[in-house]
């Protein structure tokens, strides 16, 4: 099969963005979340667990921890309790804490509008930092500064041929030259959605899936 070309790849990512608009309309962000600080504890915990386990610690979670400067301060035997069912629990409660810790110490508590100061936190690469930069901060401006590249970006995107690459940060990089900065935030969260649905890591359902003759590997001989 020819090797396709770059305005073909694009006119393609362009066509599967405007599907999976139609398929997804509401594609967000599955965690609960109410503010920026929320939603950034809530994705360092989803890290190897899952969104339905996360929101049901999150919601006492809060309550007790509603700001940086409580988290910052809390005692960390109990944080480990608090986040234990989300796994990584001794790992996750010191990124979250001395996060919180940096956020009262150089931010004033409030949770940085860039990806520059975003990933100087404890605990946060570029996939935490656009979650919580194009969900929480960026979503009615869309000024995206980039695409959140989880498990399932990374396997779908490759799957519609999308990209050659299984570095997050690359795959990254491609998704970005493809599509307009307006659809980022929307494209990561459809095809998380499309992952979990239909383009399943183990057996895709090739036969119901909305993108299925736009995929690359199903039309070669």
């Amino acid at each position: 099969m020819p090797r396709e070309s770059n305005k073909a790849r694009q006119q393609r990512a362009l066509e599967i963005h405007k599907r999976l608009q139609q398929h997804y309309p509401e594609a967000s962000s599955a965690l609960n979340w109410r503010n920026a600080f929320e939603l950034l504890v809530a994705t360092i915990l989803s890290a190897q667990s899952t969104d339905e386990i996360v929101n049901r610690v999150i919601k006492e979670f809060f309550e007790k921890y509603p700001t940086a400067e409580e988290l910052a301060v809390a005692d960390r035997e109990e944080l480990e309790q608090e986040i234990y069912s989300t796994g990584f629990y001794r790992r996750k409660a010191t990124s979250i804490q001395t996060m919180a810790q940096k956020l009262v110490g150089e931010f004033d508590g409030q949770v940085p509008d860039n990806m520059k100061d975003m990933l100087t936190l404890p605990g946060v690469a570029r996939k935490t930092a656009n979650v919580v930069l194009n969900e929480a901060i960026h979503a009615q401006t869309g000024n995206y500064e980039g695409i959140a590249v989880d498990t399932h970006v990374k396997r779908v995107a490759y799957r519609l041929g999308l990209t050659d690459q299984t570095d997050p940060q690359k795959v990254e990089q491609d998704l970005t030259k493809l599509l307009p900065q307006q659809s980022w935030r929307q494209v990561s969260n459809a095809l998380i959605l499309l992952g979990r649905e239909y383009c399943t890591a183990r057996k895709p359902h090739h036969q119901d899936c909305p993108l299925e003759d736009l995929c690359p590997k199903l039309q070669m001989p």
